[in-house]
């Protein structure tokens, strides 16, 4: 490689990691949320979650609904379903 070669790639490099180091403190999850969010709630203190054209639902409701219908098991040697996300 010529020498031009290797500037571009550590020119574009440094730049890449400088951006990164200005841009962590807006990424980053601030520490009194990080501490919140490892402690354990229960489900009646979640509150609800909007499900779009189903409207808001409880997650407690979600649970109970969860445990009184779980998936069903995966058949050995069955094809493995695509997932489809519908996104933009």
């Amino acid at each position: 490689m010529d020498r031009s070669s290797l500037l571009f790639c550590a020119a574009a490099i440094g730049l890449s990691l400088a951006i990164a180091v200005l841009a962590w403190p807006y990424a980053a999850i601030p520490q009194q949320r990080l501490e919140l969010s490892r402690q354990v709630m229960p489900a009646e203190d979640l509150g609800e979650v909007d499900l779009g054209e189903f409207g808001r639902v409880p997650v407690l409701e979600l649970v109970e609904y969860y445990l009184e219908n779980p998936p069903a098991p995966v058949a050995a040697g069955a094809p493995v379903r695509k997932v489809r996300f519908q996104g933009c």
